[in-house]
């Protein structure tokens, strides 16, 4: 039931992910259904995520 999904049966997937000294763990997500890229980021116990913006401000989605 639950933990048997395929991959392609998850709503997110992680695009990339890197660990940078002092910040922490970045991971970039990526919305199948949307495709809207998300920038995830884990700072000692915090989390945060925000929409991947482009440098026009647009929101980054993958076609």
């Amino acid at each position: 039931m639950f933990g048997n999904k395929k991959e392609e049966d998850h709503r997110f997937y992680i695009k990339s992910s890197e660990d940078v000294p002092v910040l922490g763990r970045i991971v970039i997500l990526v919305d199948r259904y949307t495709g809207v890229n998300y920038l995830q980021s884990w700072v000692g116990a915090g989390s945060s995520i925000t929409p991947l913006l482009d440098k026009n401000g647009q929101v980054i989605i993958d076609e």
